[in-house]
């Protein structure tokens, strides 16, 4: 594992109870980052906090009130925020358009889009107050092409995209950078939510032959959330195995 160093710096990553949510959190403890993961699943936060050497909390990313509340625990824990990772997200079922319930769409939409949304809207303004900050949202290949029967989680992962290319440029002048990488898929709890025919069809579309590794994604993160990223902001990092066509 390559050095980034993070020491002393206040990081906090949604979903960071498992998955690549865990990784980039171990990641970010790795090099040297005071960590907390904010989680819907508060025992499975507890316990990966426990094992890596977080902290957890319980927070709704759909709910601003919540992110409020979570944001000043967190802020009483580490004593200010450097960091913000928005990984918390759903696929959802794979249905075609048509086929999408607009109570499923606007589920995943809301984690996915407005939970970004509102995290950067709590957070953003701590960062401006430090002179310094980091934003990186995780957003995937899938909203840079759009996954057939994955309408929902396509269109939601492109709004992160514009998102973060919107808040780049607010606060470019700020040293505040604000990027999101465009993985192809993991092999994570996530596949869970997917047919087994569009596991296959995500595989048979990246060019290396296989499913990215979860550390691949944390380090990726990890450089993107360190001191050295100094001159990028309001970017898309593919990280697709070859997947990406632009």
């Amino acid at each position: 594992m390559n050095q980034i160093d993070l020491q002393g710096r206040k990081a906090i990553v949604t979903g960071g109870a498992q998955g690549i949510g865990r990784a980039i959190a171990e990641r970010f403890i790795a090099s040297g980052a005071q960590t907390v993961l904010w989680d819907r699943d508060l025992d499975l936060a507890r316990q990966t906090a426990d094992q890596i050497g977080a902290t957890a909390i319980a927070v709704d990313v759909t709910d601003p009130t919540a992110i409020d509340m979570a944001l000043a625990t967190t802020e009483a824990v580490l004593g200010g925020i450097d960091i913000l990772v928005n990984n918390a997200g759903i696929a959802g079922a794979n249905r075609t358009v048509w086929d999408y319930s607009p109570e499923e769409w606007q589920q995943i939409i809301d984690i996915n889009l407005n939970g970004v949304y509102y995290c950067c809207r709590a957070v953003t303004p701590k960062l401006i107050a430090n002179g310094y900050g980091r934003i990186v949202n995780i957003a995937s290949i899938a909203g840079k092409e759009g996954n057939p029967n994955a309408s929902a989680y396509s269109a939601s992962k492109a709004g992160v995209i514009a998102l973060t290319k919107s808040l780049g440029k607010e606060l470019a002048d700020k040293n505040v950078s604000v990027n999101c990488i465009t993985p192809a898929a993991a092999r994570t709890a996530i596949f869970d939510q997917m047919s087994e025919e569009h596991i296959n069809y995500m595989l048979s579309k990246i060019p290396m032959g296989r499913f990215v590794e979860t550390a691949e994604v944390a380090a990726l993160v990890a450089w993107l959330a360190s001191e050295d990223c100094s001159f990028t902001t309001g970017q898309v990092i593919d990280i697709s195995g070859g997947r990406a066509t632009y």
